[in-house]
C-alpha cells in the first residue's frame, strides 16, 4: 500500500507492521541523469521489494533531500547536515511506529547517507521506538556492485528500465567525457578528496554508456528480490533486546 495515496480509514483497517521508507538525496548526476537520480532508484527498488513480498507492507513517501554535501559545487544539488537528517528521519520513522508500523526498511539510493541511516535504526531500535533496518540498493546487486559509481553505468541502467525519458541520451557522450574512473583520490588508503568536484569534471564516476535498460532490468530484480527477502526476515525477526551478560 502506497500511504500517500490512501486515507486514514483505509491506513487504520490494515493488519501488517511492516513498512518501508524510500531515502534518496536531490543532488547532481552528471549532464545526463536527473537531480532527483537517488529518489526515483529508491522508489523504484521499494515498490519493487513491495511487488515481491508475499506480506502486506505499508510503502511511505520518499525522503528527498540527503547528506550530499559533497556535490555542493554542481547547481541544483540539495543538502542538509548529518544531525537534521538523522533527526528528520528518525521523526519520519517514529511517527510510523506511532501508528503500528514498528517493523521499518529503509530503502537507500545514496551513499552519503548510509552511515546516518545505520545510526538511525541502531538508535530507534536500542530506544525500542521501532525496529528499523537500511538496505542500500546497489549494494545488493552481487557482482554489479562493482561498477557503481556515479551517474555511472548502474544508475543509468536502472533509470534507463525504470524512467528511459529522463535520460538524456544525447548527453551521454559528454558525459563520458569528463567523468572519473573512480570516486575520489586515493592515497596510502586515505582519501585526498572532500568534494565531488576535486576529481571528476562534470559529476560522472563511470561510464554511464555502458548502462543499458536490459541491464537495469536485471538490477531491479536482484534488488527487488533482495529486498523482498530482507522484509521476509524482519517480519519474521525476534526484536526483544538482548539481556545484559
Amino acid at each position: 500500500m502506497h500511504l500517500s495515496e490512501n486515507t486514514w480509514t483505509d491506513v487504520r483497517d490494515l493488519e501488517t507492521d511492516l513498512a518501508v521508507v524510500p531515502v534518496g538525496s536531490t543532488e547532481q548526476h552528471g549532464p545526463h541523469a536527473p537531480l532527483g537520480t537517488d529518489v526515483a532508484t529508491a522508489e523504484a527498488v521499494a515498490d519493487a521489494g513491495v511487488d515481491r513480498c508475499e506480506r502486506e507492507v505499508v510503502r511511505a513517501p520518499a525522503i528527498p533531500v540527503g547528506i550530499a554535501e559533497e556535490h555542493r559545487q554542481f547547481p541544483g544539488t540539495m543538502w542538509v547536515s548529518a544531525d537534521t537528517f538523522r533527526d528528520y528521519v528518525g521523526e519520519a520513522v517514529a511517527s510510523l511506529a506511532h501508528h503500528g508500523f514498528d517493523r521499518v526498511v529503509l530503502v537507500n539510493g545514496h551513499g552519503g547517507n548510509v552511515d546516518a541511516l545505520r545510526e538511525v535504526g541502531g538508535r530507534l531500535t536500542r530506544d525500542g521506538d521501532a525496529y528499523v533496518v537500511p538496505f542500500t540498493w546497489f549494494d545488493a546487486v552481487g557482482d554489479h556492485s562493482a561498477d557503481m559509481g556515479h551517474g555511472g553505468p548502474l544508475e543509468t541502467a536502472l533509470l534507463r528500465h525504470c524512467d528511459p525519458d529522463s535520460v538524456r541520451e544525447d548527453r551521454i557522450d559528454e558525459a563520458r567525457d569528463g567523468a572519473a574512473d573512480g570516486w575520489g583520490e586515493w592515497t596510502s588508503h586515505a582519501n585526498l578528496a572532500y568534494d565531488a568536484a576535486e576529481f571528476t569534471e562534470n559529476g560522472v564516476v563511470g561510464d554511464p554508456g555502458e548502462g543499458d535498460a536490459a541491464r537495469g532490468a536485471e538490477l531491479l530484480d536482484l534488488a527487488g528480490d533482495a529486498l523482498a527477502r530482507l522484509l521476509e526476515a524482519v517480519a519474521e525477526r525476534d526484536v526483544s533486546r538482548p539481556a545484559d551478560r
